[in-house]
């Protein structure tokens, strides 16, 4: 049956047996030889610099493998039939019947297997979800969209093609498939800025019948020379044909659906019992069977020394009344250094209390059940209550919490809003406080480091004003550059009254780390791209866990556990899989609070005490495997871990010394492996593997000076006591002078809180910037009586997650969103466009098994300049005024393994920001010397921006457009965080730009590379870099030191859309500030 026209293509294909009759009936000669021709020789050839190739052997091949190159000719021309239409799906029994009818017997299943193992990394031989040859939703298809599906198909549906094998049972979830690594994708030519013009994308095509040729001879090609290479390898003694035999058992593949007496596995031959976690093998016999599998890989193994000294350090300086830091590394027994001491307090005083501060939920729970532990242990202290206070915990047990507890476990967000401003209701609390631990300090910095400073000023000064100098503070940290510092920043106290203990005493066994450069799919053919990172990643995952090696996976998405529970269940490691897990975050009170409230019919899927109960499996032993995202960085007890994979890079070294620290407690061998992913940032550290380990971690910065933070708390003080000028020794120099301007001043020289922070200032000002709207995403494919909260997200996520038609991916399944309006119970009403005044979006699992990827554009304007600025030594200004930021999603492609199937348009909403930040306008001499040199502006001026922000210290907490096509290189607010952090940068921009512009003349090539670039420095020009950043500073740019970049095709896709900045209208009486840096 002819499917009707396409939108894909017109064009008629041959059948796979009229591709025959040309390239299979000719007989296979058993001698060849090799003749090699050119355009400058004798043979024809079809323009400059082709060449063709004849290949013949002298080497006679048994005739066996003539028979299979026979067979693997036929797959191969089906084969390429198949993938040239995308939208044809290549099962093993769709294309059965037609490679029968070209080799005119029936396949073994056996020989397809041999072929395999003649070609492992090119062919594709595995059982997989039915859904995944799936194009289009069954159920559910666009208008005027045709149904590709040949999955549903009769027998003769489709040329030659079958749908199943028959007596195959329909039902059966699985389907085996087989297919070339090198099958037909499509390609999306484009800068990666999806813009609204399509004219760049070439994906949807299908392969002219002259391009399936010669993919057909190119694969032919491989296969001789597959065999001449097993012939020219195999010795006298041994049997070529046997040894493919053997080896071919090894890619016999498993079906997941039924349960077969087959010992062999399809990758890793037997089938063999999970070692026992105290008998697994070391570390060092898994690299070398991993060496001997050739899995190619960078390796840098480093030893570690213990001495165990730091916590005896720690803890006798708290005895001789200082305030401790402890900067060592995850996993170094930090806990105990506050424990022990606490013990003591208690043991002297029985009305003594202590205050815990973590920065989440999960490791305050992890250590208040350790410290219970301990305290039960204890004879005379089994009274002690210790007890969490923190957003979750129920109003009407706070009272008691107050009166009874003599721990609390919190975090700053309650201290702020919760303690503090009820100081009153805490003040016996307080007056018998003994010690303040803050756990994880680096945690905090920047924008919310700032918050934190002024919260602890605020602590001391109530605890001094109830009587009480005598708190000891303890701080827990990673390894920072300067822990003395940090403590001084966030607690204001004097660096006399510190002890830095740095020295890492815990003994520790021998630690592999490992960098993982993915292999090439096929050596002889580089261009077919090295390995996805994700299939090396979930591959060592399963390799390290086979052998009883207890591992955990950091990734930054979801679709691993995905990948992993698929690849498990192809090969039936059931035994495997039911010991894996993935940890996720928790919900905020608000979505608490709606699943809580009357007759709500929501419920959660993943509870705090599915957390709890992950965390318990993985300390006890029982998981081997958990897939996890940076929750799991900060110091949660989940046990003895054996191996961490980081897949990818982390945000920064600071991160990847966290992750790799989770492995290799108590004494045991273990391991680090990074896995590189192919993006620039990877690339280096796999080029520069020392700087992982010699490399200085970044200073950790809490800005003191921030006068739009300092009045905040400010404000909170004077509600909590009044505020005198004699508290400048809490909140520094500038407190004279924010109370005068902006707090109320009483007849007797007492500040109080202006009017209009009132009636609760606390509640007004947010510590972690202000608070985005939020969607709770709510499973309903059941019902609306029985739907599930899923998760929550900011607005700024739903954006490009939420449209209409989008389909993502929830742990182990495939979403398609469909958006509700704001509703207080669920509703049946549907809505087809995105709108930002909503809070609910209702999921439907869906039968599908592509994923979409949003089409959007980002408008960064400059509307209206507050301050201007000189710069040194240049003619040239930078501005600072209000900014506005325009996102709008316009469309999605839908994509299975990177091949982009459709392309959608979608119509919502723009989501309209107004916030402020900093920009420099570009000259336009510099940007036609770049276009000169074939370097895309938006590239130089996007690698321009990085090298600014890498070079100022609070850039965590500023943004700039990493995706369009900017006109100027323009830094901004957060418009859910404006703190005035980008005023901090237009009042030290020349010392940014001068220390930018030396890290690129001194080659560094971080210098324009972000760790938390969201397009992962994709597009990107050093070179165009240095040439903006010098024509700003002032310096004459000489034409002939900017390198072309013509052969970089990933800085010359799409167009060139950067113009000419417009006029942005000023305030009135601005003037130019005279530049006062050094």
């Amino acid at each position: 049956m002819d499917p009707g026209p396409s939108r894909f293509s017109r064009k008629r294909l041959k059948t796979p047996e009229e591709i025959s009759e040309s390239t299979l009936d000719s007989p296979q000669p058993s001698t060849k030889k090799v003749k090699r021709t050119g355009s400058n020789g004798k043979g024809k050839g079809k323009g400059k610099g082709h060449e063709t190739e004849t290949l013949e052997s002298e080497q006679e091949w048994p005739e066996y493998f003539n028979s299979l190159f026979k067979l693997f000719k036929a797959i191969n021309t089906v084969l390429a039939f198949v993938s040239s239409r995308k939208q044809l799906a290549n099962s093993f029994p769709a294309i059965r019947a037609s490679v029968e009818n070209i080799i005119k017997e029936p396949i073994d299943l056996s020989k397809v297997a041999e072929l395999k193992a003649l070609l492992p990394d090119i062919i594709k031989f595995a059982y997989v979800p039915r859904t995944s040859l799936q194009v289009f939703d069954s159920k559910k298809k666009r208008d005027n969209s045709p149904d590709f599906s040949i999955i549903s198909q009769t027998r003769d549906s489709l040329i030659g093609l079958t749908q199943a094998e028959e007596g195959s049972d329909s039902e059966s979830e699985h389907v085996l498939s087989l297919e070339f690594a090198d099958n037909w994708k499509g390609t999306l030519t484009g800068s990666g800025s999806s813009l609204p013009n399509e004219a760049h994308f070439s994906g949807l095509n299908s392969r002219t019948p002259k391009a399936t040729k010669r993919l057909v001879e190119r694969r032919n090609e491989r296969f001789r020379k597959a065999v001449d290479e097993l012939l020219a390898a195999t010795p006298p003694s041994d049997d070529p044909v046997a040894l493919v035999q053997k080896a071919a058992r090894d890619h016999i593949p498993v079906n997941p659906d039924t349960t077969s007496d087959d010992p062999f596995a399809m990758d890793d031959g037997p089938i063999l019992p999970i070692p026992d976690p105290e008998h697994r093998p070391s570390i060092e016999e898994v690299l070398e069977e991993i060496q001997e599998q050739r899995w190619q890989a960078l390796r840098n193994s480093r030893g570690i020394e213990s001495f165990y000294t730091h916590q005896a350090a720690a803890i006798n300086a708290i005895w001789e009344n200082k305030d401790v830091i402890v900067s060592t590394p995850t996993a170094s027994g930090k806990s105990v250094i506050y424990q022990v001491p606490l013990l003591r307090f208690l043991e002297e005083n029985r009305n003594a209390t202590a205050i815990f501060v973590y920065p989440t939920k999960a490791l305050a729970q992890d250590q208040r059940t350790a410290l219970e532990n301990l305290l039960v242990a204890c004879p005379g202290l089994e009274h002690v209550q210790v007890s969490t206070y923190d957003g979750d915990t129920p109003q009407h047990l706070r009272a008691g919490i107050r009166t009874t507890a003599s721990v609390i476990f919190t975090n700053f967000d309650m201290i702020h809003v919760s303690i503090l401003p009820h100081e009153e209701l805490w003040r016996s609390f307080l007056k018998n406080l003994k010690l303040f631990v803050v756990d994880e300090l680096h945690y905090y910095s920047g924008n919310m480091g700032s918050h934190v400073a002024q919260i602890m000023r605020r602590f001391r000064r109530l605890c001094a004003a109830v009587g009480n100098r005598r708190t000891r503070f303890v701080s827990c940290s990673a390894t920072i550059s300067n822990p003395g510092k940090h403590m001084v920043d966030i607690f204001g106290i004097s660096p006399d009254q510190i002890e830095v203990v740095q020295k890492d005493g815990t003994p520790a066994g021998q630690k592999d780390f490992i960098i993982w450069q993915s292999p090439y799919i096929d050596e002889e053919e580089k261009s077919f791209g090295r390995s996805g990172a994700i299939g090396e990643a979930t591959g060592l995952m399963r390799h390290l866990m086979k052998r009883g090696i207890r591992v955990i996976l950091f990734c930054k998405i979801r679709k691993v556990m995905k990948a992993l529970r698929a690849e498990l269940t192809s090969q039936g490691r059931h035994d495997i899989l039911n010991r894996v897990q993935a940890y996720r975050g928790g919900y905020s009170p608000e979505v608490r609070a709606m699943q809580n409230a009357p007759h709500s019919p929501l419920h959660t899927n993943t509870k705090p005490q599915d957390r709890r109960r992950i965390e318990n499996e993985a300390f006890t032993g029982h998981l081997l495997g958990i897939v996890a995202t940076n929750a799991l960085e900060l110091g949660v007890d989940i046990g003895v871990l054996d191996a961490v994979i980081m897949l990818g890079f982390p945000m920064n070294i600071a991160s990847f010394r966290q992750q790799s620290g989770r492995a290799g407690r108590r004494r045991r061998d273990s391991m680090a492996i990074l896995v590189a992913t192919g993006y620039p940032l990877d690339q280096y550290y796999v080029k520069n593997p020392s700087e992982l380990f010699d490399g200085a971690t970044d200073d950790l910065i809490v800005d003191l000076d921030n006068k739009f933070i300092l009045e905040a708390h400010l404000q909170c003080a004077a509600h909590e006591m009044p505020v005198s000028l004699e508290d400048e020794k809490y909140f520094g120099p500038m407190t004279r002078e924010i109370c005068e301007k902006m707090l109320h001043k009483d007849n007797d020289g007492w500040f109080h809180t202006h009017n209009k922070y009132l009636p609760s200032p606390s509640k007004l000002i947010n510590i972690r910037g202000s608070k985005e709207d939020k969607y709770v995403l709510v499973d309903v494919t059941k019902s609306a009586r029985h739907a599930t909260i899923l998760e929550e997200i900011e607005i700024s996520r739903a954006l490009f997650e939420i449209y209409e038609g989008a389909v993502g991916k929830h742990l182990l399944y495939h979403i398609l969103w469909n958006i509700y309006a704001k509703c207080s119970s669920l509703s049946d009403e549907q809505v087809h466009h995105i709108k930002h005044d909503g809070k609910m979006a209702e999921l439907k699992q869906a039968d599908v098994n592509w994923t979409t990827r949003p089409r959007d554009f980002t408008d960064v304007n400059a509307i209206e300049t507050y301050r201007i600025r000189e710069i040194k030594d240049s003619s040239h200004l930078a501005y600072y005024g209000r900014v506005d930021v325009r996102t709008q999603v316009f469309g999605f492609h839908k994509i299975r393994h990177g091949t982009i199937l459709d392309i959608v348009d979608v119509e919502s909403d723009p989501w309209e920001q107004e916030t402020t930040g900093m920009w420099i306008d570009v000259p336009p001499f510099v940007l036609d010397l770049i276009r000169e040199k074939h370097i895309k502006p938006a590239a130089a001026i996007h690698s321009a921006e990085h090298a600014f922000l890498n070079q100022f210290v609070l850039s965590q907490d500023l943004k700039t457009e990493c995706k369009a096509e900017e006109k100027e290189l323009i830094i901004y607010d957060p418009a859910a965080n404006a703190s005035g952090v980008a005023a901090k940068a237009f009042d030290n921009v020349s010392d940014i730009l001068f220390r930018a512009f030396a890290k690129i003349i001194q080659r560094i090539a971080l210098g324009v590379l972000s760790g938390s670039c969201k397009e992962k420095n994709a597009v990107a020009s050093k070179a165009g870099a240095l040439a903006i950043l010098k024509a700003i500073i002032g310096r004459d740019v000489d034409p002939d030191s900017i390198p072309e970049e013509i052969d970089d095709m990933r800085h010359q896709q799409g167009h060139d859309s950067i113009v000419t900045a417009s006029f942005v209208r000023r305030r009135v009486d601005v003037k130019v500030e005279t530049c006062s840096e050094k």
